[in-house]
């Protein structure tokens, strides 16, 4: 039986978002939720995290600053081996202000900026959550990212950027897919507690509203794999009907495919080369795979994985962050349950599946 191995303890602000570069640089980010932060985004070096790219990126002059982060909610390197920092330019969920919510490819082999793309009001609307993000290679002249929005109080749906130019557009603009499911629905239970919308003592508790989150791009790069983070149902969408701007809203949605149950609430989706597809499973503090045969398996349960939100796949490891999202005040009646540190673990993801005591 292979072990969850730590990597890094936090015992600072909670993070989201990890990602891991050829080399083995690790990459993480911290929202602006109420924590102090003393920078959105650092590399793990020699156990500490140091900002990064530097301390003027990650030092804004307000919400609208393009030319820093304002709140980073992904990062992810690229199969080109460069990352890209995915701004939600939405501290405190906060409205966005333009030049704010922004897309940040940085040069690994510099450490400098190479890339910024900010989007326009009718992409990143006032209400928009930039959540997770995915990069495409293979097409067009320097490939496309795909991001979600997961905003709990405007429409949810897809962004699309094309990297070449910083042309970007939404798809499946408020479709039904993209969207949380309300309790009728989904009545889920972490730590065998009900996961509620509940900020203070007397509130009446409300379902948590937050849609598409978890982002994955197929093996073979002709599906997009997208889940709302309140639901246990993913769906998939054709990535060409996606980049086709000649097709309306209608024949893109008729390329959505219903991928079934997946028996668990997710925040974050990855895949592999193998064709394999991991989710995490926050009701069940663990991370599973659906093969490519449509059959799931456990890769690895643990108590320690309090909220596993964001994966990592590098160098036959699969890294997770469990970051205790659900014990914040805000869906504990006005009180902060969560404990520290925060954890990022890894485990490999050839050496069989993990089952680890409950």
């Amino acid at each position: 039986m292979t072990d969850l191995e730590l990597v890094h303890e936090f015992h600072g602000p909670m993070p989201t978002g990890v990602t891991v570069s050829r080399t083995g640089r690790v990459f993480v980010n911290y929202p602006l939720w109420g924590d102090d932060v003393p920078a959105t985004v650092t590399e793990l070096r020699d156990g500490q995290a140091v900002p990064y790219p530097d301390e003027r990126w990650n030092s804004p002059s307000g919400q609208d600053d393009a030319g820093a982060f304002v709140s980073v909610q992904s990062v992810v390197v690229d199969p080109a081996d460069r990352l890209w920092v995915l701004d939600t330019g939405s501290p405190m969920f906060e409205p966005t202000q333009p030049g704010g919510p922004k897309l940040v490819r940085v040069d690994l082999a510099t450490d400098t900026v190479a890339q910024v793309i900010t989007f326009a009001p009718d992409v990143a609307l006032p209400s928009t959550y930039l959540n997770d993000v995915r990069l495409d290679l293979r097409r067009g002249d320097a490939g496309y990212a795909f991001i979600t929005d997961s905003s709990d109080s405007g429409p949810n749906g897809l962004v699309v950027v094309d990297l070449a130019t910083g042309d970007a557009w939404r798809r499946l603009h408020d479709h039904p897919s993209t969207k949380a499911l309300g309790w009728q629905d989904f009545r889920p239970l972490v730590e065998g507690r009900p996961f509620v919308q509940a900020p203070e003592p007397d509130a009446d508790a409300q379902p948590v509203a937050m849609g598409a989150d978890g982002i994955a791009i197929s093996a073979d790069g002709e599906r997009l794999l997208y889940c709302p983070l309140a639901s246990r149902r993913w769906w998939s969408v054709s990535v060409d009907a996606l980049v086709d701007r000649s097709l309306d809203d209608d024949a893109v949605a008729a390329s959505v495919v219903d991928e079934g149950d997946k028996g668990t609430g997710s925040d974050g989706l990855e895949t592999d080369d193998a064709g394999r597809v991991y989710l995490t499973a926050y009701e069940q503090d663990a991370v599973l795979r659906r093969l490519p045969d449509g059959t799931f398996e456990t890769v690895a349960r643990d108590p320690r994985l309090l909220w596993p939100d964001t994966l990592s796949v590098a160098d036959g490891w699969l890294y997770v962050t469990a970051n205790q999202l659900h014990r914040q005040a805000t869906y504990q009646r006005g009180q902060d349950r969560r404990e520290k540190p925060y954890a990022l673990f890894r485990v490999r993801i050839d050496a069989g599946p993990v089952r680890l005591a409950p």
